[in-house]
């Protein structure tokens, strides 16, 4: 198992040489979850399309080649149904096939599809979309997991099982990062947070760390500091 996930990427971008990341450094210690928030157009998503090593300009690396990825938009299949995108991904993953439908299955049941397996997920309602992939992400065991907006669409109870869900992840040992606009929730769940601003990290650390009074909330930090931010650029 691994002990901590580094992220070490000096530029990133989707044209050559042109970036629209830089200096995005910071470590994901197994059994932790670290929330990656920021703006719309922060570099949330390019932070997470260069760790995975899918964004045509990068120099720097993330140290893990093998996690479950949940995807901001969902990914699927237009004419497999929810059980053909299991079986598809049994067979692409190299692990215990009887474990996987296992889990599988019971990630069905823990998100209410067990009745849709012969049903398209093309068709299914966007919060029954992101449930597929979060299914698909989490099956597999893996050391680390990257979650883009995992709670997009779902609904309260959904959102208390996933909840349930990283806990028992962090349990087990596996470093998770979480990118997010649910700040509230974010702030209840992370053990730490890399606030990420318009192209660089403008903060991390704990939750405590980034207070500057006893239990100032999550938002307000946010709020607080992207303000400051935005005053020095004047």
């Amino acid at each position: 198992m691994i002990e901590i996930v580094q992220v070490n990427i000096k530029k990133a971008g989707y044209l050559d040489h042109q970036a629209i990341i830089e200096n995005i450094i910071f470590d994901i210690p197994h059994g932790q979850l670290v929330g990656l928030i920021g703006a719309n157009g922060a570099g949330k998503s390019t932070t997470i399309q260069a760790m995975m090593k899918t964004i045509p300009y990068l120099e720097g690396e993330c140290d893990v080649e093998k996690y479950g990825y949940v995807p901001e938009r969902p990914i699927l299949y237009e004419y497999f149904t929810l059980s053909e995108h299991i079986d598809f991904l049994i067979r692409t993953v190299k692990q215990d096939e009887s474990l996987l439908r296992n889990r599988a299955k019971e990630l069905c049941e823990v998100f209410r599809l067990d009745q849709k397996l012969n049903e398209y997920p093309i068709n299914f309602s966007k919060g029954m979309q992101q449930k597929v992939m979060l299914i698909l992400a989490l099956t597999p065991t893996y050391d680390f997991y990257i979650l883009d907006e995992p709670f997009m669409g779902l609904d309260p109870q959904a959102i208390r099982k996933l909840i349930q869900l990283i806990e028992d992840y962090k349990n087990n040992g596996a470093a998770i990062l979480m990118s997010t606009h649910a700040l509230d929730t974010a702030e209840k769940i992370c053990d730490a947070f890399v606030l990420i601003h318009h192209g660089t990290i403008l903060k991390k650390g704990k939750l405590e760390q980034l207070q500057r009074y006893k239990n100032e909330p999550l938002l307000d930090i946010f709020d607080d500091l992207i303000e400051d931010a935005e005053k020095s650029y004047v």
